[in-house]
């Protein structure tokens, strides 16, 4: 629920903040965030604050997919150095422009030297025109292929793509993955639920604008979803304008609830089980 000035609220009525004010309680809820992008330019200020500042607000995990290559390395480190860090390997297709001839060549042995919990970023952009599809479809194959040969799942960035992307994806075996801000149709849902994959849902649920999107996480089968921020992009309501936050996730968590008539315990626990199961973390 909501208080008049879209404070999230608890089951007794009390506002809570998610954000930097609510940092002084630990949260009684643990959630997962299964798509953020903690190592990049944006949080190199503050990643610590931030990091603690989330794990006082339940977050207890937190998948970290890569975008290019060049990350890879401080990428990596940063996981290193916290077990609740989870790295993803892979190349962002929206940054077509910015790999190598030899990145995808690079990847197969960073993925036996690493272990990451999945791989990804990868995916379709069919949004951004000047985006060389074809380019993008061939990006995208050979990663699915690094995929399915180390049986690892697969994060996905799918916009005006799912139809390709469902194509590509029934063509192999893979142990499903997430799609990432998931806002296709009910259909194409159950298509990807079918395959394994769960279904992230992150800020833009808070907006109550987000009709649509809300019906959708309403209809779907708790089995199939995650929490996620995408920070710091696709910021939640309360903090529009702003860079996103992990700490920001429990707002996603009372929107969810709230949208599927259900209480934050049980929607907590129902997404970090499926992020455990999806990316077989302990």
């Amino acid at each position: 629920a909501r208080s008049p000035s879209g404070a999230c609220q608890d089951e007794g009525g009390s506002p809570y903040n998610s954000g930097m004010n609510g940092a002084h309680r630990l949260s009684a809820f643990r959630i997962i965030d299964t798509h953020c992008h903690l190592d990049i330019e944006q949080f190199d200020a503050d990643r610590e604050e931030v990091l603690v500042r989330a794990r006082k607000n339940g977050v207890t995990d937190l998948i970290i997919p890569a975008v290019t290559a060049e990350r890879w390395d401080g990428l990596l480190a940063l996981c290193m150095g916290d077990p609740g860090l989870h790295p993803a390997l892979g190349l962002h297709p929206v940054y077509l422009e910015q790999h190598g001839e030899n990145d995808l060549e690079k990847l197969p042995d960073a993925i036996v030297a690493s272990r990451p919990v999945a791989v990804g970023e990868i995916g379709l952009d069919f949004a951004l025109r000047d985006l060389d599809m074809k380019r993008q479809v061939d990006l995208l194959e050979r990663q699915l292929d690094i995929a399915e040969a180390f049986a690892l799942p697969v994060i996905l960035h799918v916009r005006k793509a799912h139809d390709d992307i469902i194509r590509l994806l029934k063509k192999r075996s893979l142990p499903g993955g997430t799609v990432h801000a998931f806002n296709g149709s009910i259909q194409q849902a159950e298509t990807y639920i079918a395959m394994g994959f769960k279904l992230g849902f992150g800020g833009m649920l808070t907006f109550e604008r987000s009709n649509r999107l809300r019906r959708l996480a309403k209809a779907l089968p708790a089995s199939a979803l995650v929490l996620e921020t995408d920070a710091p992009d696709l910021t939640v309501a309360s903090h529009q304008g702003e860079r996103n936050s992990p700490e920001y996730l429990p707002e996603v968590l009372t929107a969810l609830a709230d949208v599927r008539g259900e209480s934050r315990e049980e929607v907590a626990a129902f997404t970090s089980a499926n992020a455990r199961e999806v990316f077989t973390l302990d």
